[in-house]
């Protein structure tokens, strides 16, 4: 939508004019005051436009999508917002030395390029024109495009009613339509038969098109005759309080007894009228497709909440509108499973066949079409109703199959998909259509996680700050709202429950995809789908899939902003060049896993870039050119092989996240399983910086952490003894670290460690511990004891036994040993490490004894117990029974012998791999 990128442009004027104000005030920039201000004006007069544009565009109907007159006017919106955002980014670029590298710096640079002052002449002159395209193009559209849109550009008044017909198609449906529903049918028939003292609120929740609208209507046809009194509306997102109301009035006095001045009350008759009506009754309501909490709270003040045994039935796809619900009465729709979803598709696709019979060999291209449709049942009845009126042959099913897609967005047969979906969309606000679309933007069932993807969108600029919350924070927020609207599914949580890893559904995919096209928001490329070539205006690009050298589909893009590539066998020989030639905005460079071994010294003349992804690459040396990007966020160099990095690197002052750890032993195992990088003097500077994985420790870096007081996250190696003292200190001026590693030099060197910052949630201490580390008296833990919900010891040399001193800390869910103990018993006691879900005992080579009481690690799913010489099976493990996993890793023929003859064991699932 073109909303998205007006408000883009929105924000980066507002930057450069917060940044403007500064440079005004600055006694070096006095002489050319003037012509500044007048820059200022110009931009402050483009800025209300655009607001304005981006306020309208936001109501239009997305029907007018496809009229070329619309379209065509919105397409030049499009360019004139890109170019604006060209010219801001360029004045921001010109004037921002002064912040960015030091004012004594930047008058010297002007003195040596005395074009500087000319190209703010320049950008002035553009401004000036940009204005005048705006102003022409408000007349265009006063013009003509209005005469195309009937006098109706409210909010989507269209689809909202190509909606209601087809919510109206959904609550008609006979039993025999329904596939897959009957558990669900059972669990709300069981809520609705509930005791009759009390009154329930029941949500029926999931995305749309998963059929929640038919499977509320047919219970509904089903009870309803169980309470005194009954009805079931539709709500939607354009409702009227007063329409919805006289609805509900009309179906509950079963259209006989309705008052007969309905129509013309006020909104407070209606309220009491319906109040004095169910307050001594048994009823049973349905709102279908209600949108937000704020409407559910505007219907319910009429509806009483009496102690008849009434209930209040709601269809939602909003998050927030399904936590209304009554204490245990959410049921979350799925997707249909697989046989689900076949027998739904062989119903609608063979309806006149013998028992809906799908021919041999059409099976193969069906099971496709239906895999394709990923279990959503408004797809799957849609394509199968547009197979069945087509020829029944091979070549017709292949023609099918291979342009499904393309059925989804331009088909009329199959509009309710489009409708549906987009009715999700439209109603999303601004800031999240963007983080939406950017997803669609990767591969079919790509999992998206959860740090990375709110790195990326930082960087993009569609994160709006919130008060004192992070950027990061906000972003993790808009994850959470849109997985709570259904635009993104939930794959994964960490063990701590936190969101850790996403998906989109492959028909929400398709439909957005779509959309990123007709903005030019971005394209996603795959040399056998593209062609070879790229528009000239494209602003984001990930690549799928190439097979050849990216410079010829390169040659006529000048504004790229975004490239990323998936690709890990792309040839990259002449990419970075052609990039910092061609793209020079560019402002996501993504090239994690290429097998690049040099980085230009043209990447710093790319001052807009704020990531830059060097993940799992050959490259060795950072150019020195890497401190000029002055407003890099995030600078992802894990895993390769770059050891040292350039001293500028220090003058980043907007870095965020450096990530630059080696892995020399994947499995962690070894003592030295990872490096990380020396930082020079200087790293004081990096005040902004939140992530850094990992540093090579020297005693003058060590010293200046404290200094980087916004750390969340901290892997520190090579830490010396005598180091310790001053890691002490620093971490105790971190009050927002929540992950902290520490890895000793050698397995000599003693990890004296007696404070942690209190908000500490991730421990890994790989190294000896000092004596007495982790008594109940020591002083390491008490800051952290409620907040600790995972702990690493690796190498520790422990003696005495630790696990009575760490079952203090109530709240942990991972617990990992690996060379940690030298003892030869562990005991867990009952009540002990009552959450903890995940334990790793590993390389523990006199452990003899692992003895579990009853009641001890209740909520324990995953155990792994690798390389020990234990002779007798762990006491007491089948009181953890059942586990999801169950893992003996590297044992002896002898221990596996005595695992087969265990009976705490029988008819359970565990695995094993014997020792070499």
């Amino acid at each position: 939508m073109a909303e998205v990128v007006l408000l883009t442009v929105i924000k980066k004027i507002g930057a450069a004019l917060a940044n403007g104000a500064a440079i005004q005030a600055s006694v070096q920039f006095s002489k050319y005051a003037t012509q500044l201000i007048e820059l200022h004006r110009s931009m402050g007069r483009v800025v209300m436009e655009l607001r304005v544009m981006h306020d309208v565009l936001s109501q239009m109907d997305i029907r007018n999508r496809n009229n070329p007159v619309y379209e065509g006017w919105l397409d030049e919106v499009r360019k004139v917002a890109h170019v604006m955002e060209d010219m801001v980014d360029e004045y921001l670029h010109q004037v921002g030395g002064e912040h960015h590298m030091g004012c004594c710096f930047y008058l010297k640079k002007v003195l040596r390029r005395p074009r500087s002052l000319l190209s703010l002449n320049q950008i002035a002159s553009d401004v000036k024109e940009t204005e005048k395209d705006l102003a022409h193009l408000s007349e265009t559209k006063n013009r003509w495009v209005s005469m195309i849109n009937n006098g109706d550009t409210s909010s989507s008044n269209y689809i909202v009613k190509r909606s209601h017909d087809l919510a109206s198609i959904s609550r008609s449906l006979d039993e025999e339509d329904l596939v897959g529903v009957d558990k669900n049918r059972q669990i709300l028939e069981q809520w609705l038969g509930g005791k009759d003292g009390e009154c329930s609120v029941i949500t029926l929740y999931g995305m749309g098109g998963l059929g929640k609208t038919a499977l509320a209507a047919n219970v509904y046809r089903k009870e309803r005759d169980k309470f005194q009194c009954h009805a079931c509306v539709s709500v939607s997102q354009t409702y009227s309080r007063e329409d919805v109301l006289r609805s509900i009035i009309k179906e509950l006095f079963d259209k006989v007894d309705v008052p007969s001045n309905i129509a013309v009350v006020d909104i407070t008759y209606l309220e009491d009228t319906l109040k004095r009506f169910l307050e001594q009754k048994k009823y049973l309501i349905i709102l279908d497709d209600v949108w937000t909490p704020e409407a559910f709270d505007d219907l319910s003040r009429a509806l009483l909440c009496n102690d008849k045994g009434s209930s209040l039935l709601i269809t939602t796809r909003e998050g927030d509108v399904a936590s209304l619900a009554s204490r245990g009465h959410i049921l979350t729709l799925e997707a249909l499973p697989e046989d689900k979803a076949w027998n739904l598709f062989c119903k609608k696709s063979f309806s006149r066949e013998t028992n809906h019979e799908c021919p041999e060999d059409l099976k193969p291209l069906s099971k496709e079409i239906v895999s394709k449709c990923k279990g959503l049942p408004l797809a799957i009845v849609s394509v199968g109703s547009l197979l069945n009126v087509r020829e029944k042959t091979v070549e017709e099913w292949r023609r099918i199959n291979d342009q499904l897609s393309w059925e989804i967005i331009n088909n009329s047969r199959l509009g309710h998909i489009r409708n549906v979906l987009h009715l999700s969309f439209i109603y999303l606000p601004t800031y999240l259509k963007s983080c939406f679309l950017y997803c669609s933007l990767f591969p079919e069932d790509y999992l998206f996680r959860r740090k990375q993807l709110v790195r990326l969108w930082m960087a993009e600029g569609f994160i709006l700050e919130k008060g004192v919350s992070t950027l990061e924070e906000v972003g993790e927020g808009y994850l959470k709202e849109l997985v709570s609207r259904n635009m993104l599914q939930l794959v994964s949580r960490n063990p701590c429950g936190r969101m850790r890893r996403f998906r989109m559904h492959d028909i929400i995919r398709e439909l957005a995809v779509d959309l990123c096209k007709k903005d030019h928001f971005g394209v996603d490329y795959m040399v056998d789908k593209c062609g070879g070539y790229l528009q000239m205006d494209e602003r984001r690009l990930i690549v799928h899939k190439l097979n050849k050298d990216i410079q010829q589909s390169f040659s006529s893009v000048r504004g790229l902003r975004t490239f990323i590539t998936l690709d890990k066998n792309m040839p990259s020989l002449t990419l970075l060049p052609l990039l910092s030639e061609k793209s020079r905005y560019m402002t996501v460079l993504e090239l994690s896993g290429l097998p690049i071994e040099k980085i230009p010294d043209a990447i710093g003349d790319l001052f807009n870039l704020r990531h830059l992804g060097l993940r799992n690459t050959k490259v060795k040396l950072l150019p020195k050119s890497i401190e000029k990007l002055s407003n890099l966020m995030t600078l992802d160099l894990l895993n390769s092989d770059i050891q040292e990095v350039p001293a500028g690197i220090v003058k980043l002052k907007n870095l965020r996240h450096l990530f630059a750890e080696k892995y020399n032993d994947h499995s962690g195992r070894a003592f030295l399983s990872s490096r990380g990088v020396c930082i020079p003097k200087g790293l004081h500077n990096l005040t902004n910086l939140q992530t850094l994985e990992a540093l090579e420790a020297q005693h003058e870096s060590v010293k200046q952490l404290g200094e980087l007081r916004q750390l969340r996250s901290l892997r520190i190696s090579n830490v010396k003894g005598g180091y310790c003292k001053y890691l002490n200190e620093s971490l105790v001026q971190m009050p927002f670290l929540f992950y902290l590693e520490v890895g000793a030099s050698d397995k000599n060197e003693v990890l004296r460690l007696n404070a942690l910052p209190p908000n500490l949630q991730k421990l890994g201490l790989n190294g000896t511990l000092e004596e007495g580390a982790l008594l109940r008296e020591s002083p390491l833990f008490q800051n952290v004891e409620q907040n600790l919900y995972l702990l690493y010891l690796h190498w520790s040399q422990l003696v005495e036994d630790p696990l009575p001193s760490l079952c203090r800390l109530t709240n942990l869910t991972v617990l990992h040993f690996t060379s940690a103990y030298n003892g030869e018993k562990l005991v867990f006691c009952t009540g002990w490490f009552p959450k903890l879900k995940n334990l790793f005992l590993g390389d523990l080579p006199n452990l003899k004894v692992l003895d579990i009481h009853r009641g001890a690690i209740v909520r324990l799913e995953t155990l792994y117990l690798v390389n020990l010489s234990m002779t007798e099976v762990p006491f007491g493990i089948e009181f953890l029974m059942p586990l999801q996993a169950l893992v003996f890793l590297e044992i002896t023929r002898d221990f596996l012998a005595l695992l087969h003859q265990y009976s705490g064991l029988a008819g359970m699932q565990w695995q094993h791999s014997l020792r070499d």
